[in-house]
C-alpha cells in the first residue's frame, strides 16, 4: 500500500475519533489515573519491603501501608474496568457512525448500484470491516496518548532518585516503537489482502447458498465446493500472514523490553555491591529507592508494549478503512441529493427531454427519450428486453445518473429531495422483496406510524386479509428471507397493500403480475385498478389484455422511445405492431 495513502486513511480514521472524544478522553484519564496510582502502588511496595527488611519494623505497625496498597490495587482495577467501558462505548459511537456513512451512501447509489457485486461483499464491507475498525478507535488512539504520559510521570519520579536508571529508560525506550514499527512495516498490506479475500469468500459462498438449488439442477455442487475451497484456502493463507506478522512483532517488542529492564536489573546490582558508585547524586543507594525503580522498570515499558501490541489494531483499521474510504469517495455527483422540497406532492407530472440514462461508471444505457406524463395519466411502458425499461426506472427513481432533463411537477430530479420524492412513489415490482421480520413490518415499511385501521383497510384492498387471518400468529407472523413462509402470489399482494399504504400519488408498477398464477394475478390487478384510479401511474407490462386499460403507451427499443400514443392509435403500426403479430393474444414476450 502508498505511504501517502496509508497516511491519508490514518487521517480519515483520525477525524472520525471526533465523534466520541468524550469517551476518548475519559479512556485516556482513567489510564492516566491508573499510571499515577501505580506509581503509589510502587512507593508502597517499595517502602514496606524496605522497613521490614532493613529497618526491621514490625509488620504490625505497617498495617495502614497494607491497607492503603490494597485500596490502590482496587482502585487500579475499577479504572482498568472503567477504560474498557469508555474504550467500547468509543469504539461503538464510531462504528455506527460509519456504518450509517456506508448505509446512507448505498442508500443514494442505489439498487442499480447494488447489483455490480454480490450481496456478500456488501455484507463484509459493512459488518466485518467496520467491526475491524473496534480496536483503533477503543484500544490504539487511547493508548497513543498513554504511552507518552506514563512514562514521562515515571520518568519525573525516578530521575530525582537516581539519575543513571532515569537515563536507561530515556535512552531504551525509543527502541521499543521503532522495533514496532520497523516489524509492522507491511502489517497494512497484509491486512488489507486479508480483508479483500474475505469479501471474495463473502460474495462467493453468499451467492452460491442462495443458488443452491439450481447447482443441484445442473449437478455442479461438487465444482461449487473446490472452488470454495480454493477461496478459503486463500483466505487461510492471508490469515497466516497477518498472525505470522502480529506474533513476530510481540516477540521482538517482548525481548527489548525484557533487555531494557535487564539493564536496569544488572546495574542496581553492581550498584549494591558497591561495583558501581554513580547516579545516586552522591547518596548511598538504599534498598527502597532500588526496589522502587525495579518495579517501576517494567511498568515503564508496558504502555509501550501496549502501544506495540495495538499497533496490528491500527493496521487492521487502515486495511478496512482503505475499501470503505474507497466506496464512500464514489463520484456520484449527478445522482445528488437535492434540497428543493417537492411542489405539490399529492398531484404528480414528469417531463422527460432529452434524456440518457447513464451506468454509475459513466456508460449510455438508454436514449434520448422525451416524453411526459400527466397528471393522474396512465402510462404503460413496453418493450422487448433488454430495451432499456429498467433503466428508465430507475432513473426516475433516482437510483442512476443521467443527463439532459427529468422535472417533477417542474422541479429538476437532480434538484429534489430525494427523501420526499420516494415518499411520493408506491412501487410494485414483479419480485416482491419482504425484509425479515413479521407481515406488520412489512406492509408498514414506508409508512411506520400507520394505524391498525389502516393496514387492515389496505389488506382487505389487496385482498391479503384472507389469507393472513389463517396465519397462526395473523399480522405478526413471522417472514423468513426471500418471502420465506409465504407463496409468490401471497407475497406479492402484501407489497400491493404496502404500497396502499404508502399512498403515493406516482405509482410505479415493474411487471406485478408477471410471476402469478392467474387467480392472485386476478386480485392483484383488481387491487391495484382501485389503488391507482386517481394516481398518476407508470406500469411496465407484457401483458396485452392490461394494454388497453392505459391512456397510453410508450414502446422502447434498444434504448430508444420507438412509438408514444394511445393504444388504438398505435398498435396498427411499427414495433407494437410486431409485437402483437408475433405473440399469443395475452403476453407480448412470449
Amino acid at each position: 500500500m502508498d505511504k501517502q495513502l496509508q497516511r491519508d486513511l490514518t487521517k480519515w480514521l483520525k477525524s472520525q475519533s471526533k465523534l466520541a472524544k468524550r469517551w476518548m478522553m475519559f479512556s485516556i484519564g482513567l489510564g492516566f489515573i491508573s499510571g499515577l496510582l501505580l506509581v503509589g502502588q510502587a512507593a508502597l511496595l517499595a517502602n514496606i519491603l524496605h522497613q521490614l527488611i532493613m529497618e526491621h519494623t514490625d509488620k504490625y505497625q505497617l498495617i495502614n501501608q497494607f491497607v492503603g496498597l490494597i485500596v490502590i490495587v482496587g482502585l487500579r482495577a475499577l479504572c482498568s474496568w472503567g477504560r474498557e467501558v469508555c474504550g467500547y462505548r468509543c469504539g461503538e459511537q464510531i462504528r455506527l457512525h460509519i456504518r450509517q456513512l456506508i448505509l446512507n451512501r448505498l442508500q443514494n447509489l442505489g439498487p442499480a448500484y447494488i447489483k455490480g457485486k454480490p450481496a456478500g461483499v456488501w455484507a463484509s464491507l459493512v459488518l466485518e470491516q467496520v467491526e475491524e475498525m473496534q480496536d483503533f478507535f477503543a484500544r490504539y488512539l487511547p493508548q497513543m496518548s498513554l504511552a507518552v504520559l506514563i512514562p514521562v510521570v515515571i520518568l519525573v519520579v525516578v530521575f530525582p532518585l537516581n539519575w543513571a536508571a532515569g537515563l536507561i529508560f530515556l535512552i531504551t525506550a525509543p527502541l521499543v516503537p521503532f522495533f514496532m514499527a520497523l516489524v509492522g512495516l507491511g502489517a497494512a498490506d497484509a491486512n488489507r489482502r486479508n480483508f479483500k479475500a474475505l469479501q471474495r469468500l463473502s460474495g462467493h459462498f453468499y451467492d452460491r447458498l442462495q443458488g443452491l438449488s439450481t447447482l443441484r439442477l445442473f449437478n455442479r455442487v461438487d465444482a461449487e465446493a473446490e472452488n470454495l475451497d480454493a477461496a478459503s484456502h486463500v483466505l487461510r493463507k492471508r490469515t497466516m500472514e497477518v498472525l505470522r506478522l502480529a506474533f513476530l512483532s510481540s516477540a521482538v517488542l517482548e525481548f527489548f523490553s525484557a533487555i531494557s529492564v535487564a539493564i536496569v536489573a544488572v546495574y542496581f546490582g553492581f550498584a549494591f555491591i558497591g561495583e558501581l558508585n554513580f547516579g545516586n547524586y552522591g547518596v548511598p543507594l538504599s534498598l527502597f529507592t532500588g526496589l522502587f525503580v525495579l518495579v517501576l522498570a517494567p511498568e515503564f515499558y508496558q504502555p509501550l508494549r501496549d502501544l506495540g501490541t495495538f499497533y496490528h489494531a491500527k493496521a487492521q483499521a487502515i486495511g478496512a478503512a482503505e475499501s470503505i474510504v474507497e466506496f464512500l469517495n464514489i463520484e456520484a455527483d449527478e445522482m445528488s441529493n437535492g434540497d428543493t422540497p417537492l411542489p405539490t406532492p399529492d398531484a404528480i407530472h414528469i417531463t422527460v427531454t432529452d434524456l440518457e440514462v447513464l451506468s454509475p461508471e459513466g456508460k449510455i444505457l438508454a436514449g434520448p427519450l422525451s416524453f411526459t406524463i400527466n397528471t393522474k395519466e396512465h402510462v404503460a411502458l413496453i418493450g422487448p428486453s433488454g430495451a432499456g425499461k429498467t433503466s428508465l426506472l430507475n432513473a426516475l427513481l433516482g437510483f442512476l445518473p443521467y443527463r439532459g432533463s427529468i422535472k417533477i411537477n417542474d422541479v429538476e430530479l437532480n434538484q429534489l429531495r430525494h427523501d420526499q420524492w420516494r415518499q411520493a412513489i408506491s412501487w410494485v415490482g414483479q419480485n416482491p422483496l419482504l425484509v425479515h421480520g413479521s407481515v406488520r413490518d412489512n406492509i408498514t415499511l414506508g409508512n411506520p406510524n400507520a394505524t391498525n385501521n389502516d393496514i387492515e383497510q389496505v389488506t382487505r384492498q389487496a385482498y391479503a386479509d384472507e389469507f393472513i387471518q389463517r396465519l397462526e400468529k395473523g399480522y405478526e407472523h413471522h417472514v423468513g428471507d426471500r418471502s420465506g413462509g409465504l407463496s409468490v402470489g401471497q407475497a406479492q399482494r402484501i407489497a400491493v397493500a404496502r404500497a396502499m399504504l404508502q399512498n403515493g400519488a406516482f405509482w410505479l408498477l415493474d411487471e406485478p403480475t408477471a410471476s402469478l398464477d392467474a387467480n392472485s394475478e386476478r386480485l392483484v390487478l383488481e387491487s391495484l385498478a382501485m389503488a391507482v384510479t386517481d394516481r398518476t401511474t407508470l406500469m411496465v407490462s407484457h401483458r396485452l389484455d392490461q394494454l388497453h386499460a392505459m391512456d397510453r403507451i410508450l414502446v422502447m427499443d434498444n434504448g430508444k422511445l420507438v412509438q408514444n400514443g394511445a393504444f388504438d392509435t398505435i398498435s396498427h403500426q411499427g414495433l407494437l405492431a410486431d409485437m402483437l403479430t408475433s405473440t399469443d393474444k395475452r403476453d407480448l414476450d412470449a
